[in-house]
């Protein structure tokens, strides 16, 4: 497939023909259009979001067929017509019925060892990366150097973000198939596992797999054996499967990520190709499920990528202040933008965009993290708020 591979070159809005360098060529559009007139500059970018997806053979948008069978596995609720597939790619209708690659005891994913501390979103708070919940919920009282992560790596997706840096995931045709049990034993047959963390893609297409294995994983552990289930999505998922996860995460010492990817309703379905409602819901509805019976080591966090251009300190904002009308403490990270997929023609986030997103997440929340600090020439958050005086 190709891309447009130029960075720094300014391009134009089709709508308002504003010129800039922070302006997605594919996308077409620009931040100011997105809010100001979405009917146009949507019926833009989802003509962006069709034209990609039918490479990779997916439909262009959740399929609403009148007659066809109903999934409810996510927020898009797609209803397949006959010889029709939804929209992560996972499902279709044959002879009238709905039919799939993946069940709660076979999914498609690509697992892997990943060691501690990993790259995870959530290390700066975390068990595996600082010890938090020693002993029940972390083997040591640190950093779990010489422990690992299984990273299990889901195939399809609910979203379809122009900016995806594990794209391969819509290539579900070179999918290794997986079992529960394969998971299961591989994890008990080694010690020092001390975290799954099921990611993408997305893992609402599979919950229903990631959900059983990790009911039979921790029914099997031995006593003392510590086994995190955490989860990293975008949140838009079944209700009741998402509720199911959240307890498991509880249960385990793990935590689940929610990607906010935007606050503004238009702007999510510009840059992803649907709504990004329910992630809300769910998150509001797993905090008063589940937050506050952990609240010292928190089992929800979000994150948001801070596409250049787009996802600015007014997104940040309007997302910082729906987390702390729940509890200012919810841990936040703003994570810096590497080009990919769609969007390999933006630059990394410039370094004033995520100074004005810190600022304005710290307006509201106690504890925020920058992710990637590296891209823009950082080791370390002391580092970066030394820097610019935002301690």
């Amino acid at each position: 497939m190709a891309f447009i591979l130029k960075r720094g070159q300014v391009k134009r809005c089709k709508i308002c023909g504003l010129e800039s360098p922070l302006i997605s060529s594919h996308l077409g559009v620009c931040l100011n259009c997105i809010r100001e007139n979405p009917g146009e500059a949507l019926e833009i970018a989802l003509n962006i979001h069709k034209s990609s997806r039918s490479y990779y053979g997916l439909p262009p948008e959740p399929p609403r067929s009148s007659v066809g069978v109903r999934c409810n596995l996510c927020a898009n609720q797609c209803s397949i017509g006959e010889g029709e597939t939804g929209f992560c790619g996972l499902r279709w209708v044959k002879n009238g019925r709905l039919e799939s690659y993946v069940s709660s005891e076979t999914s498609l994913l690509h697992y892997y060892l990943d060691p501690h501390v990993t790259n995870c979103c959530s290390a700066w708070f975390c068990p595996a990366g600082t010890g938090a919940g020693y002993p029940k919920y972390a083997y040591t009282r640190g950093p779990e150097y010489g422990y690992y992560n299984l990273a299990l790596f889901f195939y399809g997706c609910n979203f379809d973000c122009l900016f995806c840096q594990n794209y391969s995931h819509k290539r579900v045709e070179d999918a290794p198939v997986v079992t529960v049990s394969q998971l299961v034993n591989e994890t008990l047959a080694n010690q020092r596992i001390s975290c799954w963390c099921f990611f993408g893609g997305s893992p609402e297409p599979q919950l229903p797999f990631a959900v059983r294995a990790s009911e039979e994983v921790l029914k099997e552990l031995k006593p003392g054996r510590i086994l995190r289930i955490c989860f990293e999505w975008n949140g838009c998922g079944n209700k009741a499967l998402v509720k199911k996860a959240g307890e498991l995460s509880l249960r385990s010492g793990g935590n689940i990520k929610f990607d906010l990817k935007a606050y503004s309703d238009s702007l999510n379905k510009a840059l992803s190709g649907v709504s990004n409602r329910r992630a809300y819901e769910n998150f509001e509805m797993l905090f008063h499920e589940f937050y506050t019976e952990r609240p010292g080591l928190p089992v929800l966090t979000a994150t948001t990528l801070l596409v250049p251009g787009y996802v600015d300190s007014q997104e940040v904002e309007g997302i910082a202040r729906f987390l702390a009308d729940l509890d200012p403490e919810i841990p936040y990270s703003l994570l810096i933008f590497h080009p990919d997929y769609m969007m390999r023609d933006l630059p990394i986030t410039p370094v004033n965009q995520v100074v004005e997103c810190y600022k304005a997440a710290r307006r509201y929340l106690k504890n925020v993290n920058v992710g990637n600090l590296h891209l823009i020439g950082f080791s370390s958050m002391d580092g970066f708020k030394k820097s610019f005086g935002l301690l």
